[in-house]
């Protein structure tokens, strides 16, 4: 009796040394790969099982053993979440759970800002190593995706919503522009593309419309009241001699080199603005939400003209007269001062 008893002893002393091991297993921070990051993928519909193995073949995890205690101990079994992870650091098995039934994948933050082409954006595309630039260019062609409101249009350009999108290293040119464009199809409500109407607008006018808007000033306050130039402009025949629109013809023919000069402004393009009267054929940039809902609600303001006052907002007037005194006054005079301080 007494051998048997100090065998069970033996037993549960071992039994609790092991358990004690398992549990300091559990806790303890592990990395197992060799690189500078590691990344694990899980699929949807994954179980605990097979998540498990991927964690403990990339090296994140030391065996399934301590994975499934680790689990055990978390009670997170049924909560993990599939997506791609990211590990960069040793971590205990507990965390790594943890981090997975959060569902903290790894994601790039691309940022678009307002106001950009499809070329510009394409090369922040490029720039995050997403894939080539003309790869962006080529998904941007189709435009099919915005047939049902712009049947007239040929490519994508104003349609990609600026916004900051959390993508997938996996994320291809093709699925970042559809994304884009489901973001403006959400943004661009049913009340707006009727409020556009009511105006005499087509979606893509709006969209042309609210493109210049943008280019031509960063201002919330001043954006009504450049949508109400361009309205006015357009209701009276008067031509836009708008200069956003001639850079843009420029620079899809490749003559833009940063300075608009008068050569460029004789430029033959349908996107020039000071030769062909009407809105250009279609837009010149990606418009946010701000100039969209200015082209579509302008100021009730008669103004015809602005000039910049060289500090990022814009001077109005009334009458030719009036806007050639700001241009002599912010322009002509503003400038001819500048050349004078800088040759003391």
């Amino acid at each position: 009796m007494r051998k048997l008893a100090l065998v069970l002893l033996l037993l549960v002393v071992a039994a609790g040394a092991v358990g004690a091991w398992l549990y300091q297993r559990a806790r303890e921070p592990y990395r197992g790969y060799a690189g500078v990051e590691q990344f694990v993928d899980i699929p949807a519909g994954s179980g605990s099982r097979a998540i498990g193995d991927r964690l403990v073949s990339s090296g994140v995890i030391r065996d399934v053993t301590t994975y499934r205690l680790a689990l055990w101990m978390n009670g997170e079994g049924r909560r993990l979440k599939a997506g791609e992870y990211r590990f960069d650091q040793p971590m205990t098995p507990s965390a790594v759970i943890a981090k997975i039934a959060r569902g903290d994948v790894f994601v790039i933050p691309v940022t678009f800002p307002e106001g950009l082409t499809v070329a510009e954006m394409a090369a922040i595309f490029e720039s995050h190593a997403l894939g080539p630039a003309s790869a962006f260019v080529a998904a941007s062609k189709d435009a099919s995706l915005v047939a049902a409101i712009d049947p007239a249009a040929r490519d994508l350009e104003g349609y990609l919503f600026p916004e900051t999108y959390a993508l997938s290293r996996h994320t291809d040119a093709p699925r970042l522009v559809r994304l884009m464009v489901d973001r403006f199809l959400r943004v661009f409500t049913p009340a707006m593309k009727q409020a556009a109407q009511s105006h005499g607008l087509t979606v893509r006018q709006t969209m042309t419309l609210a493109s210049i808007v943008e280019k031509e000033t960063a201002r919330p306050d001043e954006r009504p009241l450049v949508a109400s130039v361009y309205e006015n402009r357009l209701r009276i025949g008067m031509p836009l001699q708008c200069d956003p629109t001639v850079i843009y013809a420029l620079a899809k023919a490749g003559k833009y080199n940063g300075n608009l000069t008068r050569e460029g402004l004789a430029f033959d393009s349908p996107y020039n603005t000071y030769r062909y009267p009407g809105l250009p054929p279609g837009p010149i940039a990606a418009p946010g939400k701000a100039s969209i809902d200015a082209a579509i609600h302008p100021a009730e303001a008669d103004f015809l003209y602005f000039v910049s006052r060289n500090d990022g907002s814009h001077v109005f007037a009334r009458t030719l007269e009036e806007h050639n005194r700001n241009v002599q006054k912010y322009q002509v005079q503003y400038f001819r001062e500048k050349r004078q301080q800088a040759g003391r």
